[in-house]
């Protein structure tokens, strides 16, 4: 009777074996066609790579720091010339009051 027991239990080894075997290849083929599904996804809702919108990042935070820049640079350009033209117009009075004095 031990030897019929054991045989059973053999069989019944080797048909879980081969059930984990054959869920482990389910396994495999469903990751592999939800990983296909999922690309087609991402791929038709036009998304943009991690490496491309980092690009762009650097490119914005160069540009803004390049416009802060000119502002800068153009609000110096336009007091220079308002105290130039302050100063012109001060000697020109200036000198029509003395002219008026002489």
């Amino acid at each position: 009777m031990n030897s019929g027991s054991n045989r059973l239990l053999d069989e019944l080894a080797k048909l879980m074996t081969d059930a984990a075997g054959a869920a482990q290849g389910v396994r495999r083929e469903m990751e592999t066609a939800m990983r296909s599904q999922l690309e087609r996804l991402l791929n038709s809702m036009d998304l943009v790579k991690r490496e491309e919108f980092e690009a762009v990042r650097d490119m914005a935070i160069k540009a803004r720091e390049e416009n802060d820049a000119l502002s800068a640079r153009l609000d110096a350009l336009e007091k220079k010339p308002a105290t130039d033209g302050a100063e012109a117009g001060k000697s020109s009075a200036a000198k029509k009051a003395r002219s008026k004095d002489a």
